[in-house]
């Protein structure tokens, strides 16, 4: 029950519906004993005496129970229907606001899948569980006391004898959820490893078929399908262990009825129709209990959802802004940016990086050089506040940037990743989306300092045409000049080029580059890059190797000492090496 009092603060405002659902489920419960009462007197009143002309008055009494009874269970009905979605709709937001504002390191290890079939598949059982199982679940008490109370009003030695068998009936049921919920559990998680197959193959069906890999992708959803399964029908062999026990069990207080009960209207301490109104009245309360497997059923899925659920509403968020939070006047920031003794580590692992100290002064270009895991992106992310560092300081203007609201921060920074991510909407709409209110003529301006106007206007609708899932349908250089074209818009007084110019040509390389003279100006701006040429006109320059800074320097600085940065020089330039030593060339690529 405690994930039932988490999941209560989300539907409290609401209690009255459940109330009146629980009411109205209730009421309509209660008018369900009218029917042996009315069998018994139809049999001892009007079939034993023969008054046949009181059966119209019983029968329009019957009807009467019957539409009142329609008409409250659907008002439990209406009203569980209303706060169901009114849960689902809660705790649809609060998951997804949720998800908006975990830190970087919970996605760092969340999959797809799963969190999609926690926000689909565990919401749904959620609802229907608050909506209509929980009434159910308490009608099922309102039965069986309301049922036994009558039983016992007509003959309390056969009602107890009757029902002798409940309490094992009650143990079984019990024992079986305790079974089930672990099965539910496991059958979940099954659930969100084959959805995350699926969303996984379909985001890299390109490469799945480029390596001819579909027979390893149906192997592999085929195993997971396997799991899902194997836990379906473990879950059926559970139901089938319990289900006959407590049929049997039920069974029996019938027997008993019948042999018991028959015997004392043989011998007339009991009526023939008080034996038919026990006999409905037995079904009264063995059927709500027959059923209790059903409902427990329900109730550990809901379980086992709400704990799904709850995880991620109870995920701790990493970086968050701290309490003595201040918010810089924005015409006073200017983007003086300085790492003092940055050292930072994902989890328990080795630092990524170590010792870090630089500082990039306002309107300067600071470059990043260095192999794969040396540590450049963790850099800028420790800028972005994406992580917060384990030692040492940020300090944007002369104030850590733990500080700073983080949404000041990192509306201050625009950044242009590696990685292009495009959303499925019309290309206006991909390059605004950094800022709430814009014009076309400023999307126009930056998509040409992006070099993106020229091959946008070639297109069948312009600015207008709407790009594929993540950008599909646009090529590689095309979806980062989109991406840069989001970053300048924004006007930010940081820019960071994480490889921007990675998937464009050297040609057009030549051309953003151009572009970024004007755009850098003002701006404080860092670049990470593979290729000397995106770097030589950086301020400074750091090269990372392992987490740490082993050069820094201009590229004129630099390519004059031995050491990486002239050792990458030299392989990137190998071959106009070779053509100035010839004395073919004069040019200084530099």
């Amino acid at each position: 029950m405690n994930v039932l009092r988490q999941l209560h603060v989300y539907y409290r405002e609401k209690n009255y519906l459940l109330i009146l659902s629980i009411l109205c489920l209730a009421a309509a419960t209660a008018l369900g004993l009218v029917y042996p009462n009315l069998l018994r007197r139809l049999i001892d009143d009007v079939v034993g005496p023969g008054k046949y002309e009181q059966a119209p008055y019983l029968a329009l009494i019957a009807l009467s129970v019957i539409v009142v009874k329609a008409f409250l269970q659907f008002l439990s009905g209406y009203f569980g229907g209303r706060l169901g979605n009114f849960l689902a709709y809660r705790l649809r937001n609060a998951c997804y606001e949720k998800l908006q504002f975990l830190s970087f390191r919970y996605y760092d290890t969340a999959k797809t899948g799963d969190l999609m079939s926690r926000l689909t598949g565990d919401l749904e059982a959620i609802r229907l569980f608050i909506g209509f199982g929980f009434a159910q679940l308490l009608n099922l008490f309102f039965m069986v006391s309301f049922g036994a109370v009558m039983m016992l009003s007509i003959n309390w030695q056969l009602t107890l004898l009757t029902l002798i068998t409940m309490p094992l009936l009650v143990a079984v049921a019990w024992k079986f959820e305790t079974k089930i919920h672990p099965a539910f559990q496991e059958m979940r998680l099954a659930l969100s490893s084959l959805t995350t197959s699926v969303q996984e193959n379909i985001t890299g069906v390109r490469t799945v078929k480029s390596f001819a890999r579909e027979p390893h992708e149906v192997e592999k959803f085929s195993e997971r399908n396997e799991r899902y399964k194997s836990n379906q029908i473990f879950a059926a062999l559970l139901w089938s262990r319990y289900f006959p026990v407590m049929e049997l069990l039920a069974s029996v207080s019938v027997a008993i009825l019948l042999g018991f009960g028959g015997s004392l209207v043989i011998h007339k301490s009991l009526s023939l129709g008080e034996l038919v109104a026990f006999f409905g009245l037995i079904w009264f309360i063995i059927g709500p209990l027959w059923g209790l497997g059903f409902h427990i059923n329900n109730y550990t899925q809901s379980k086992a959802s709400g704990e799904r659920v709850l995880e991620i509403l109870n995920q701790p968020i990493d970086v968050k802004d701290a309490p003595d939070t201040i918010q810089l006047a924005p015409e006073n920031i200017k983007g003086h940016v300085v790492f003092d003794h940055v050292t930072f580590a994902y989890g328990n692992k080795m630092p990524a990086v170590a010792d870090i100290n630089f500082e990039a002064k306002p309107g300067s270009v600071i470059g990043f050089l260095g192999g794969t895991g040396s540590g450049k992106s963790t850099i800028i992310q420790l800028l972005m506040r994406a992580y917060d560092v384990n030692e040492g300081r940020i300090l944007l203007d002369g104030t850590d940037i733990r500080k700073i609201q983080i949404q000041q921060l990192r509306s201050q920074i625009s950044t242009v990743f590696q990685e292009t991510f495009l959303f499925s909407s019309s290309i206006r709409n991909n390059i605004a989306y950094g800022i709430k209110d814009v014009s076309m003529e400023e999307i126009i301006r930056a998509a040409k300092l992006a070099k993106a106007h020229d091959f946008i206007m070639e297109l069948a609708d312009g600015y207008d045409t709407v790009v594929g899932e993540r950008g599909m349908g646009l090529s590689g250089g095309q979806k980062q000049r989109i991406a840069i074209a989001r970053a300048l818009l924004t006007n930010p007084k940081i820019l960071i080029l994480d490889d921007a110019t990675s998937a464009v040509d050297m040609e057009t390389e030549h051309e953003i580059q151009t572009g970024f003279q004007e755009v850098m100006r003002g701006r404080t701006t860092f670049i990470i890059a593979h290729r000397i040429s995106s770097l030589r006109h950086a301020d400074l320059i750091l090269v990372m190797d392992q987490g740490r800074v082993v050069q820094q320097g201009t590229h004129n600085e630099l390519i004059h000492v031995e050491g990486p940065y002239r050792d990458v020089f030299r392989i990137q330039y190998a071959d106009f090496l070779s053509r100035q030593s010839e004395g073919k060339d004069e040019v200084n690529p530099a």
